[in-house]
């Protein structure tokens, strides 16, 4: 039996995992985030640790035999965020998420002082990774700066808790800007550029290393033995474990709250002049690419919201009567948060164009699902661009239940998509593999094996057409635009 914790940002998902890689049991607690002025994101590491206790509470309740049984426990989480320690490991402020932009200036600054950044970590910097934001508080709230003795990143942080340990896996670690990402250790130029030392960062761990074990307490209060912790991985590393994307021109889209196109490299093969990411991945002697849009999933929850359905299912259902015979005359630019991949501009807004008095409710849910494949769309070019190929492509996350999205998502990319068992598990299937590799003397090939697959979504010739003159539509109205954010 094996334990996965995926600390997500809108919650908390922990599943148990038999010997067989059966789904024995899962639980869940949700998160909120904090925005307390433009472009910031934050939430409290306190509300994470309360999150995954009450999601415990659930196993052990209905699962206490089985818990009892868990030979190894994997994390996975949402990457970038800056998690700060004191001395004390008492949390100095609140945590900057991912979706945080408050630091572009920062990022400017870092590539001026080392200006070879982009050699050395594979990226270009981005408000979003952790470097810029410690130096965004170094700048505004010094004397918390002053204070702080760890930097941690989300799912690191459950693990002090879990085990008394500072330590991180690289791939997670890689979305700080303070990683070597072809040597995979800490670089420490980058991290004087944010006049941080090593001493501040956690131990590296290849994800399927042991890192530490669980503490007395948290096993007595999990109703657990103190059982092994491993690494684990980034929530996208950890996804592509679960989903079996470990081998070269391997790919998949997670429709999450942000959306990600994953594509597994043998090799470190960055790109960063466009903007897309280039990581080490949770598997020992790999590395992957992602293109991150910023808001997936979350457009389809603000948009139900905004027309006053009850859920998103609803308004699915009232967009799949409308006519994809042709296309609609609306175009919506999905840039809720800002964007990264391609823009790397966290000013980006999101834009509706093309309404008038006839526009209704399911044209507006129909524009936001396709705008959301655009933005993928300009994701799989940048991949593209740096050489990358993409042999099959999978799909996971909440938004994967949508077969209509899936449509469309299959004719913009001209890709056809592959939907599989386990899919809707995610990172946390992912974190439970690799607490498994860390136990066994099984390589990660036999683990992470691909699921069974339940369908493949085709492009449609016809949508496939029309999608290719909109998107040039989408392309033009984003750079006309551009000046006004």
């Amino acid at each position: 039996m094996y334990l996965g914790i995926d600390l997500g940002t809108s919650g908390v998902k922990i599943i148990l995992l038999n010997d067989n890689e059966q789904l024995v049991a899962q639980a869940s607690s949700p998160l909120s985030v904090s925005r307390p002025t433009d472009l910031w994101s934050e939430q409290n590491p306190s509300d994470w640790w309360q999150a995954t206790n009450l999601a415990m509470a659930q196993l052990k309740q209905s699962h206490s035999s089985e818990l009892s049984a868990v030979k190894a426990i994997g994390l996975s989480g949402q990457m970038h965020g800056a998690t700060l320690i004191d001395k004390h490991d008492q949390v100095i402020r609140p945590a900057i998420l991912w979706n945080d932009g408050r630091s572009f200036k920062e990022c400017l600054e870092i590539e001026q002082k080392v200006k070879n950044s982009r050699d050395i970590t594979g990226n270009i910097a981005m408000p979003g990774f952790t470097a810029p934001k410690l130096s965004w508080v170094n700048k505004v709230e010094n004397s918390l700066f002053k204070k702080i003795n760890k930097v941690l990143l989300p799912k690191d942080y459950l693990r002090l808790l879990m085990t008394g340990e500072y330590a991180s896996d690289m791939s997670d670690s890689a979305g700080t800007l303070w990683l070597d990402v072809a040597k995979r250790q800490w670089s420490v130029e980058m991290l004087a550029a944010t006049e941080l030392t090593e001493k501040h960062m956690p131990k590296l761990f290849e994800g399927t290393e042991i890192t530490g074990t669980l503490t007395a307490e948290v096993a007595n209060t999990w109703g657990m033995n103190r059982v092994p912790v491993a690494a684990g991985g980034g929530d996208n590393a950890a996804g592509a474990a679960g989903i079996g994307v470990i081998n070269p021109n391997e790919a998949f889209l997670s429709l999450g709250t942000s959306g990600v196109y994953f594509v597994a490299n043998e090799r470190y093969q960055p790109n960063p002049d466009g903007a897309v990411h280039t990581f080490c991945h949770c598997i020992p002697n790999t590395w992957h690419q992602m293109s991150v849009i910023l808001s997936a999933a979350s457009c389809l929850t603000w948009v139900t919201q905004l027309t006053g359905f009850a859920n998103e299912q609803a308004l699915l259902d009232e967009v799949a009567k409308e006519d994809f015979s042709h296309p609609c005359g609306l175009l919506f630019l999905p840039y809720l948060s800002g964007e990264r991949t391609p823009h790397n501009n966290p000013n980006a807004k999101g834009v509706f164009f093309g309404l008038t008095h006839n526009t209704n409710k399911a044209q507006l849910g129909r524009a936001v699902l396709e705008g959301v494949a655009f933005a993928f769309a300009d994701g799989q070019q940048a991949l593209f661009d740096s050489g990358t190929k993409i042999d099959q492509v999978s799909v996971i996350g909440g938004g994967a239940r949508s077969s209509l999205w899936g449509k469309i998502l299959a004719s913009v990319l001209q890709q056809p998509l592959i939907y599989r068992e386990g899919a809707e598990l995610g990172p946390a299937f992912g974190a439970a593999r690799l607490a498994r590799l860390s136990v066994t003397n099984e390589s990660p090939a036999q683990v992470c094996q691909p699921g069974i697959i339940n369908s493949t979504i085709a492009a449609d010739a016809n949508m496939s057409d029309y999608y290719q003159e909109k998107y040039q539509t989408y392309k033009k109205i984003y750079s006309n635009l551009k000046d006004c954010f």
